[in-house]
């Protein structure tokens, strides 16, 4: 026979479970039900409608269709090693939408991510194009303070400062350049509409995104109508898939 401590311990937790449940208000949980699953479509090239190719330039392209809309991820085989040559730590890969319904599409932008499976899984969202050539140009006016400051104490390192601050000033302004030209932007598709094209940036300034592997992992994920389309890939390319560069 059970003593009767435990009986009424037991008597108690069921008590306060049963409290608890009732206290959650039943919005929350309609809220749980109505929520539409969003479902994953995922590439693989032994998979309809999944698409591969490299081109010339270095650059993978990965194309996955589902229903009636299309998307091409193109990457730099080389952007790892561009990635360490930047200022700014960031990733960039090219997204190009296609849709071929009969009605119209709202596409955006700022909920594709890009994840970084062998660090932790660590999942980045796409950098805002306008707040991110912002900061470039906020990194771009201190280097200027920070310079001008060094040259008042030493007053004998001008010119090796000046040269830095002029190759550095001329980086960014291409960079800023690029950025406001050529990023994937908010877009309203249909018939006839221009399919939207464009680079999309990711923040590699991270604690947890430190000491690159041999070869990294990584999963792009682009939200459009209910879906989610996933890119796994690898960089640098598999023995077999590197290829030469023509000369720009």
């Amino acid at each position: 026979m059970r003593p009767p401590c435990d009986a009424r311990r037991i008597a108690i937790f069921v008590l306060i479970t049963a409290i608890a449940s009732s206290s959650i208000p039943s919005s929350f949980a309609a809220a749980g039900k109505d929520k539409p699953a969003i479902s994953a479509v995922r590439w693989d090239e032994a998979n309809p409608g999944c698409t591969f190719s490299h081109g010339d330039d270095g650059r993978l392209h990965y194309g996955l269709w589902s229903d009636d809309v299309g998307i091409t991820l193109t990457v730099d085989s080389q952007e790892l090693e561009k990635v360490h040559r930047r200022h700014e730590p960031f990733f960039a890969v090219l997204v190009e939408i296609r849709y071929r319904g009969p009605g119209i599409l709202e596409f955006g932008t700022e909920n594709i991510s890009l994840e970084f499976v062998k660090h932790f899984q660590v999942v980045q969202t796409a950098l805002d194009p306008d707040a991110f050539a912002q900061k470039i140009q906020n990194d771009a006016d201190e280097v200027d303070h920070e310079t001008a400051r060094e040259v008042q104490k030493h007053p004998e390192r001008k010119d090796a400062k000046d040269a830095y601050v002029r190759t550095f000033q001329k980086e960014t302004a291409e960079l800023l350049e690029f950025v406001s030209k050529n990023s994937l932007r908010p877009a309203r598709l249909a018939p006839g509409n221009p399919e939207p094209r464009g680079w999309v940036f990711f923040s590699a300034s991270s604690q947890w995104i430190s000491g690159w592997k041999k070869r990294e992992e990584f999963i792009l994920r682009v939200p459009v109508e209910g879906k989610v389309f996933e890119f796994p890939f690898e960089l640098p390319p598999k023995p077999g898939e590197v290829m030469l560069r023509k000369r720009e």
